[in-house]
């Protein structure tokens, strides 16, 4: 973006998603586990590049709009779009699982055509300078002086973007999807004649039991049983037993919810709170705050009757009202409290970025938000699976176990962020909470040191 350009870099990312939507097209069932994995790895990676080089532009523009002083103003404006961004997001989600029920080709087709639909915007609409990186209004730099990261502001606050987005998705990405659609532990193993017999998500299938001495045994017998199982045993079992539909209706609420808190964070939280436009003291506040909801869901997950019912051997089973009701109240407050913390950040970035290298600022930005959910995801992945106690080839691990454990990570990559955004350069305006002064403002005569140069 900085060399060549912010209209080329979404016209590649819009490109590269079309891409990653015909490579799914190959999908093919007989697969075994190794090879799946590894063509789902190769175009998600090609989609999450999509992705970032498209979202680099909309952030780089409200930087290049706005003047350097209209500071309230920049704030709106990136909370609208990241908020709106966020909101069509999430009824993607609503669209994909609902077309899902349609068939797999329809909904991988319906995409391509909303994302082809945006295409000529971009080549006819932006001017093929915008977002280049300038040198004393000069042509583009050289790759070096792109590459110059010598934003301290920049350099802290990208750090603490990583951490921040790994406090949600080491939770939210893998382990929740799974275990909604898990089923609970109880009685998984056990003999059945139809799938009413099983907790709900379990499935009554048809099993070779071999009786008689073995395999290696002249003698041996095998005979056909059926017994309740876990459709998805790598999933764990404790959860909700949710359908698809129901669990991407449950993804993408949160994630329509999260895009309009985001777009209303400066009218709504900070706007009130005489927060706006915020700084590194404001961040640290809601940063602290964000630790509360995956910390309370970590212990209720853990020690909490409602969910360690949820047993292979368990008389009570599992609460499946009050663990919705559980889910339904940490996931909006976690949501909501995200939201504003997001937006905040998408704020201070197009602050500290100079103007003459914001696309690249942005960029770095976002390669640390990459980098936040990769380490997030995988090591969701690892908590989820090794966590939990193994209940056996027809259950699989304790989902319960697993996802609490991952509320705890998030919790504490959430204390990690505030404690790195400590280091930014930016109170010189104090921090108010209403009309209450919680840090005084330093004194008007000191240099502002948002965009200081480490």
């Amino acid at each position: 973006g900085a060399k060549w350009g912010i209209k080329l870099t979404l016209i590649i990312g819009l490109l590269l998603q079309l891409v990653s939507y015909s490579l799914l097209f190959a999908w093919d069932d007989s697969w075994d586990k190794r090879t799946a994995i590894l063509y789902v790895t190769m175009t998600q990676m090609f989609a999450g590049i999509a992705k970032d080089l498209t979202k680099l532009g909309g952030k780089t523009v409200t930087k290049l709009v706005t003047p350097e002083e209209q500071n309230t103003r920049l704030f709106k404006l990136v909370s609208l779009i990241t908020g709106w961004k966020n909101s069509l997001k999430g009824v993607g989600y609503f669209a994909g699982s609902a077309l899902l029920n349609v068939s797999y080709e329809a909904a991988l087709s319906s995409m391509m055509v909303i994302v082809a639909l945006a295409l000529p915007w971009a080549i006819l609409g932006l001017d093929k300078n915008l977002g280049t990186a300038k040198k004393q209004g000069s042509t583009a730099t050289s790759w070096r002086q792109v590459f110059a990261f010598d934003n301290k502001n920049l350099n802290f606050l990208s750090a603490a973007r990583l951490f921040l987005f790994a406090s949600r998705d080491f939770w939210f990405e893998v382990p929740l999807p799974f275990y909604l659609r898990s089923p609970g532990c109880q009685g998984l193993g056990n003999p059945c004649n139809i799938d009413a017999d099983c907790v709900r998500g379990a499935v009554c299938q048809a099993i070779d039991v071999i009786a008689g001495g073995g395999l290696g045994n002249d003698n041996a017998q095998s005979t056909v049983q059926t017994v309740c199982q876990n459709l998805q045993v790598g999933g764990g079992c404790g959860g909700l037993g949710l359908n698809r539909t129901l669990v991407g209706a449950f993804l993408g609420g949160y994630i329509i919810l999260y895009g309009q808190v985001q777009s209303w964070t400066p009218q709504l939280v900070t706007g009130p709170l005489n927060q706006t436009p915020p700084n590194k003291l404001t961040e640290i506040l809601w940063g602290v705050v964000n630790c509360l909801p995956t910390l309370v869901m970590s212990v209720v997950m853990a020690f909490s009757p409602v969910f360690r019912t949820s047993t292979v051997d368990g008389s009570d089973g599992h609460d499946l009202t009050s663990m919705t009701a559980w889910f339904i109240t940490i996931i909006v407050t976690f949501a909501i409290i995200f939201a504003i913390n997001s937006s905040i950040h998408s704020f201070l970035v197009v602050k500290y970025a100079k103007s003459d290298k914001v696309a690249v600022s942005v960029g770095f930005y976002y390669m640390s938000n990459a980098c936040g959910r990769l380490f997030g995801t995988i090591g969701s992945g690892i908590l989820y699976t090794y966590v939990g106690e193994y209940y056996g080839e027809y259950a699989g691990t304790d989902g319960t176990a697993g996802l609490a454990a991952c509320f705890l990570a998030g919790t504490v990559c959430s204390i990690i962020a505030a404690l790195i955004t400590v280091r930014v350069d930016d109170d010189n305006e104090g921090l108010k909470c209403g009309p209450y002064t919680l840090v005084q403002p330093l004194a008007s005569d000191e240099p502002e040191n948002g965009d200081e140069e480490g």
